[in-house]
């Protein structure tokens, strides 16, 4: 066997260099060498941090919880999962470890960051719920707010005129994010209240009447978005790391 050779495919072996040239030819050689830079700089940063220390006793407790939640209590099929999956015991502990330690490696690194990045994106991240009719003239769109201002149904006017598909859901866009509605829309929304309508106003080649629904602001308090927003900001943090490296390809046959 070809010590050289980073894969044997059907006895033909394939050497670091000619595995490279194919990913290079498949346009992915660089998110390759990116993910293993993000790699290095995360075990780097794990190895070389005094503060990371996980205990034991916790690591104990996932292990057990992870053979609990998989079927894997008797020891026979816990070390056939281990060799299925190409590792062992020392391997598999140590993973865990890593994964507690790259927890709070991520806590210390995002939390002094997290509320000014979370006003940088807010104007993004806010939200407000939204209807809409479309249609081709400015005329018609005058018309049908003076309707709906002398007390006509919004919803049925939408079915019946609307030119945008959401006029099955009687003109409901839903939850629209501030920071992707163009300019003149948004300042106007942003002045408005709930029931409120906007408009009429050309928007790209059509006219368009808005009505407000609600305004669903974003708050660090959504579980879910604090997370997103913290991987976000953990992300940045391994590409600035990234970015600041001399790498060099170099690959001997």
């Amino acid at each position: 066997m070809d010590s050289k050779a980073l894969l044997i495919v059907d006895d033909q072996p394939l050497s670091l260099r000619q595995c490279l040239r194919y990913l290079q030819a498949t346009g992915k050689l660089q998110g390759f060498i990116g993910d293993i830079l993000r790699q290095y700089v995360l075990e780097r940063e794990i190895e070389t941090r005094t503060d990371l220390d996980v205990p034991s006793a916790l690591v104990e407790q996932a292990v057990v919880d992870f053979r609990l939640q998989n079927q894997l209590t008797d020891a026979k099929a816990f070390q056939d999962w281990l060799i299925r999956n190409g590792t062992n015991y020392e391997l598999f502990h140590n993973q865990i470890t890593n994964s507690f330690k790259l927890e709070k490696l991520k806590a210390q690194i995002v939390e002094a960051r997290l509320q000014e990045y979370f006003i940088e994106r807010k104007l993004v991240l806010d939200r407000v719920v939204i209807s809409r009719i479309v249609v081709d003239s400015k005329e018609l769109a005058e018309e049908l707010h003076s309707q709906i201002s002398e007390g006509a149904s919004f919803e049925q006017l939408a079915r019946e005129y609307s030119k945008a598909d959401e006029r099955i859901a009687n003109g409901m866009m839903g939850a629209v994010s501030r920071g992707t509605m163009p300019d003149v829309l948004r300042a106007a929304i942003d002045s408005a209240h709930p029931g409120d309508l906007v408009g009429p106003m050309q928007i790209e080649n059509y006219w368009a009447i808005f009505r407000v629904e609600q305004f669903i602001p974003a708050t660090l308090e959504d579980n879910q978005l604090r997370q997103a927003l913290q991987n976000e900001l953990f992300e940045r943090w391994i590409a600035e790391k990234i970015q600041a490296m001399t790498v060099k390809l170099q690959v001997n046959e």
